[in-house]
């Protein structure tokens, strides 16, 4: 069914749609964020107007925006989401012109109350035009190869502009995410067989370009893969951060030290502890325990826009809750998978719990569209 076969006198109006928004998904990001406050206070020393109290100011705006973003019909944001995937192009473009530059990157725009980063927003938007693009594409044309070049031009114009930032984590994400919505839509596997099989050829590439004059990654890049590989060979160096990232988890056990006990942070041994290493003192902390039960709230989350995508009965809607639900995901399977020395560190937030202004504000607008989804179903 297209949005366009609605009815909408059979779709919530006025007041009564907040009778239709899912609570039960409003207490579960709460929940988390509440983790994340927490924790944001537990490094801070006991202090919360370091870090916790802008969160909880950063969480109350994103919840409003949630809310907002909710009540709007879902149709209207089907008709924006070109829109959206444009304006947030372009302000990848205004980051390379003037944008701020922190921590060797230059990645960010500052709007005064805070620094946008707007391949952050590239990740809802995306998400958007992909639904929209794949809601108005007949299926039988889904896996022609003249329908399969937009949507991978849409994927790769964000990535590549990401990519030279540089933001190696979040480029991967939006690729993934983009790879990911393209393969729920229907494209034939065929199509993937020959991305994957590119990519382990890029990857050769990548490794023959080193210490050449066309080497395609930073040194640091190179340092980071060269110590998820093998931690041991520089442990006060590159290595630093993810040898301490394992000792915070390992002195956890299985309950953890107590509340504002983990000295790998409080004595400032774990590194980014309030942003991207922030689960390794939950686990310092509150041990296997504390990482589980967080670990659930995400599971939960996850779930809920899975069910929803399937009771949604419109192509825009479920693919746009689809692909909700597997960005939220790939943030937090990635963020743990990097502090456990699973995978490369390639800064990746911790969801709704690391330190962050931009993320946490366009999750909670991607939960509202998922929000705006469930109310005006069709009933």
């Amino acid at each position: 069914m297209s949005y366009l076969e609605y009815t909408v006198k059979t779709t919530p109006s006025g007041w009564r749609k907040v009778f239709y928004i899912n609570w039960p998904l409003v207490i579960l990001l709460s929940a988390v964020a509440c983790v994340g406050f927490l924790m944001l206070y537990s490094v801070a020393g006991g202090r919360l107007d370091t870090w916790a109290e802008p969160q909880m100011k950063r969480f109350a705006l994103g919840l409003s925006a949630m809310f907002v973003v909710a009540m709007v019909p879902i149709w209207l944001w089907r008709n924006l989401s070109v829109l959206a995937y444009l304006g947030s192009l372009g302000l990848l473009v205004a980051v390379e012109l003037f944008g701020t530059i922190g921590m060797g990157a230059q990645r960010w725009i500052d709007v005064g109350f805070m620094r946008l980063q707007p391949s952050e927003l590239m990740k809802i938007a995306l998400v958007m035009v992909l639904a929209a693009y794949y809601d108005w594409l007949p299926l039988k044309k889904t896996s022609r190869p003249l329908w399969v070049l937009l949507p991978i031009i849409l994927i790769l114009a964000p990535t590549g502009l990401t990519l030279i930032q540089p933001d190696l984590g979040t480029a991967l994400l939006l690729m993934i995410g983009g790879g990911l919505i393209m393969f729920l839509a229907g494209v034939h596997w065929a199509y993937f067989a020959v991305v994957i099989a590119a990519g382990v050829g890029t990857i050769y590439t990548v490794f023959e370009s080193r210490g050449t004059d066309w080497q395609l990654l930073k040194d640091y890049q190179f340092k980071r893969i060269d110590t998820f590989l093998d931690p041991s060979t520089d442990p006060l160096g590159a290595g630093y951060h993810i040898t301490q990232a394992k000792i915070a988890m390992g002195s956890g056990g299985w309950t953890g030290r107590g509340f504002m006990q983990g000295t790998q942070s409080r004595l400032n041994f774990l590194p980014e502890k309030h942003t991207d290493f922030i689960f390794n003192t939950l686990a310092e902390e509150f041990g296997f325990v504390g990482g589980m039960s967080l670990l659930t709230l995400y599971v939960l989350i996850l779930l809920f826009c899975i069910f929803a995508a399937l009771r949604n009965r419109d192509r825009f809607s479920s693919l746009l809750t689809l692909g909700i639900g597997l960005t939220f995901f790939l943030y937090f399977a990635v963020n743990m998978s990097m502090v456990m020395g699973l995978a490369p560190v390639v800064g990746v937030p911790l969801p709704m719990v690391s330190y962050g202004g931009s993320a946490m504000l366009v999750l909670m607008i991607a939960f509202g569209l998922v929000q705006s989804a469930c109310v005006h179903r069709p009933r």
